[in-house]
């Protein structure tokens, strides 16, 4: 059973007040909808989640996932619940472990925001990276398979799936670090130094890109199902930043898992790896680069300093939705107050790939 912290994010509440909706209008939906629906239909929330409000949808056959927009004002290309259909159904035809899309609503009358559905996967989601009710043998599977599942997505050729359109053309760097520029602007309270000279630096220093591959954008344990048994990767969560781009911010995102320190979520840095099982920094990018036919990597700074601006301007945009009242959970406020820490920490990895303090 989920234990401290960890049981604000796991399992269901019943629909908080500002997140209610016409439920018969919802079920009326469903049955001129999806095949093979019948009610009746039971509503709760999932209490995890900063971004789509999620809802798991009870009948006595069967349960579906529904995720939609926010309700009220939203930043501009956020929410986009549309693309999360569409990625996931191309994903699913290719046998990549997605939940099953059953059907998208475009028509924000029907219960106040575009929405769609989706199976409800079965399974186990990991709050704590350290995995502490796990064997090392089994810690160390998980690991591998989270690892082998980012390679696998990363592997697909976008076009022979459905998706060669989902993203725009040119350096995906250049693209992420001009949109969560301009979304923290949009989103900015108090200033931020640190944001400020990271929003100079980073559109000069930006790699070259060598390849291109859907890249889900926010690839972490907390984001997968897990079998709920067996070591490996039930459905990935939680598309929303998902596009087309260099696949290496995927994979270097999942990494700073392993420079950010142990809190009791999903940092490693400061414990003992090889007792515990859990691959090494270094052993994760060997497995990885063999998946992917690389010889290697580059130098990771600048990637972990972009990773952290990005996260610092999603936190911001969590203190925007505050600001404006929108935000989706109770624990948005303490996420939002992390932001400067997270710029800071950006910085220090800038200056360590080459910026000048």
């Amino acid at each position: 059973m989920p234990t401290g912290s960890e049981d604000a994010f796991t399992g269901v509440k019943p629909v908080e007040e500002r997140h209610r909706f016409d439920e018969a209008a919802l079920e009326g939906w469903l049955r001129a909808n999806l095949d093979g629906f019948e009610g009746p239909l039971s509503v709760s929330q999932f209490k995890g989640g900063q971004s789509n409000p999620t809802y798991r949808l009870d009948t006595p056959a069967r349960a579906y996932v529904l995720r939609r927009k926010p309700f009220g004002p939203l930043l501009p290309s956020a929410h986009a619940v549309d693309r999360e259909f569409t990625v996931i159904s191309g994903l699913h035809r290719a046998g990549f472990p997605v939940a099953r899309p059953y059907a998208l609503c475009t028509d924000p009358e029907v219960i106040g925001a575009i929405f769609y559905v989706m199976s409800a996967v079965e399974g186990r989601v990991f709050w704590d990276g350290a995995l502490p009710d796990s064997s090392p043998a089994e810690r160390r599977a998980l690991y591998q398979a989270e690892i082998a599942t980012l390679a696998q997505l990363h592997q697909l050729d976008p076009a022979a799936i459905g998706l060669g359109d989902y993203g725009k053309p040119g350096n995906y760097f250049s693209r992420q670090v001009d949109r969560w520029t301009r979304q923290y602007r949009a989103s900015e309270t108090d200033p931020i130094p640190a944001m400020n000279r990271l929003m100079d630096w980073l559109p000069e220093t930006t790699p070259v890109q060598s390849r291109v591959s859907v890249v889900h954008g926010d690839y972490r344990l907390d984001n997968i199902m897990m079998h709920p048994s067996e070591p490996r990767v039930a459905a990935v969560l939680d598309w929303e930043l998902s596009t087309l781009g260099d696949p290496l911010a995927d994979f270097s995102y999942l990494l700073m898992n392993w420079v950010m320190p142990a809190d009791g979520r999903s940092g490693l840095a400061g414990i003992d790896l090889p007792a515990l099982g859990i691959p090494t920094l270094g052993e994760a990018v060997a497995q990885y680069c063999r998946l992917t036919d690389r010889d290697g990597l580059p130098e990771l700074d600048w990637f972990f300093s972009y990773n952290l601006f990005r996260l610092a301007a999603i936190l911001q945009g969590i203190a925007g939705r505050v600001r404006d009242g929108t935000a989706s959970s109770a624990q948005a406020i303490q996420m939002a107050s992390r932001a400067p820490l997270l710029a800071e920490a950006a910085w220090s990895f800038a200056i360590k790939a080459g910026a000048e303090a």
